[in-house]
């Protein structure tokens, strides 16, 4: 009888409010009883691989319907979102190595560093990601593999374009359907917060961190400036109004829960329902949210040029205009290789750090310094990544309602 009153107080407090409380009880929790956070990280842990899970259907079963309905000259926008996913990465690898030439960052390399797995050259990035175009589609949909997953969608969604209309409409039901399940997912993400925030309190290893105070000040005031200046003065070229009530919008509905995820990928159902909030059209965000957690990645970006410079400097290696200038686009195309997950930019690291000469040893190093980091870093960038796509495909979208 009691739990009733509060189930519908609590269905009348709107969601964010919800995450809100549930980030406060978060903090509490880990402050007040540390030895509590591993019976709550076990929903923090059902959270993340419920949206992993869904997210690879959702976004097939979204974009072969949103091209299968299809109207012959409707804009989906697709070209200025791509456009704008480029400049905002090539601007946030821009403002990575302007921050490190101003504020220098030096690292403690020592010891023997971890054999890791790590790209060679910016060839094989590209060639990893031309090879998950024609992935096998079942095992595209089992790995996650969003650059896959669109382009078997779109194909198939091209062939059903011919299709009878009750085929159509089951496909636009499947997709209301999952849709929906989605909805229920997303209406735990308070619980889900309530269990990311006391383990990552409980795991942020505060004395480890304060050891690269300088490094993570660099690298979350990159961040902070690319979602608070840069962006805004993108979108505002874009739609040509005040940019800051979507931007701020972007950041909380859409950064808050990528922040705790730390996951471009598992925080692709939030943007797509955002969107919809949005009232965008499902035919552009339904495909460039997808394609944006795959290549949209600023705050990767930010990571590879800060680091890398970072073990320059503690090298002693000087760095001039052409090659701080290479190093962005360099940073830029192997931000768009790295992984939808958790420290998928920390592996491009090396690969960037042989701009200047600097051995894979040496380099493994510094990824593994990121990884100590991690636990603000990586989830700075991935809400950085996270909410960076539903406001430019937003922008986009609004764009041609401009007066």
């Amino acid at each position: 009888m009691i739990l009733s009153p509060l189930l519908r107080r609590a269905q009348r407090t709107s969601l964010v409010s919800q995450i809100a409380i549930a980030l406060i009880l978060g903090v509490a929790l880990a402050a007040a009883w540390p030895a509590a956070t591993p019976a709550v990280a076990f929903l923090g842990h059902l959270f993340i691989s419920a949206l992993k899970a869904i997210a690879p259907v959702l976004v097939f079963v979204l974009v072969v319907a949103a091209i299968g309905n299809h109207r012959p000259g409707e804009n989906t926008h697709m070209r200025p979102i791509l456009l704008l996913y480029a400049i905002g990465t090539l601007a946030a690898a821009a403002v990575g190595v302007a921050a490190s030439m101003w504020f220098p960052s030096t690292l403690a390399l020592k010891g023997a560093a971890q054999a890791q797995a790590a790209p060679g050259a910016v060839s094989e990035v590209l060639l990893n990601v031309v090879g998950s175009i024609v992935a096998n589609p079942v095992k595209a949909l089992q790995d996650a593999n969003y650059i896959g997953i669109l382009a078997w969608a779109v194909a198939l969604g091209v062939a059903l374009r011919h299709a009878s209309e009750s085929t159509r409409e089951m496909l636009q039901d499947g997709a209301q359907a999952v849709t929906r399940i989605i909805q229920w997912v997303i209406r735990c993400a308070p619980l889900g917060i309530l269990g990311l925030v006391a383990t990552t309190l409980a795991e942020a290893g505060a004395q480890a961190l304060w050891g690269y105070a300088q490094l993570l000040a660099v690298l979350l005031g990159c961040m902070l400036f690319m979602a608070l200046v840069v962006n805004p003065l993108i979108v505002f070229l874009t739609i040509r109004r005040n940019p800051y009530p979507l931007v701020l919008t972007c950041l909380r509905e859409s950064g808050v829960t990528a922040f705790f995820t730390r996951s471009s990928a598992a925080n692709i159902p939030i943007n797509l329902a955002l969107a919809k909030r949005l009232n965008l059209s499902e035919e552009t965000y339904s495909i460039a949210i997808p394609l944006g957690a795959t290549i949209n990645m600023a705050g990767a970006a930010i990571t590879i040029s800060v680091l890398s410079l970072a073990a320059a400097h503690t090298l002693d290696i000087h760095v001039d205009v052409p090659t701080a200038l290479l190093l962005c686009l360099v940073a830029s195309v192997c931000a768009c290789g790295a992984s939808g997950v958790a420290g998928g930019s920390l592996l491009l690291i090396p690969l960037a750090c042989s701009l200047f000469g600097i051995g894979n040893d040496m380099a493994m190093q510094v990824v593994g310094v990121g990884f100590i980091i991690g636990v603000l870093q990586d989830s700075a960038e991935t809400a950085l990544n996270s909410s960076t796509d539903v406001l430019f495909t937003a922008a986009a979208c609004m764009a041609p309602r401009r007066a």
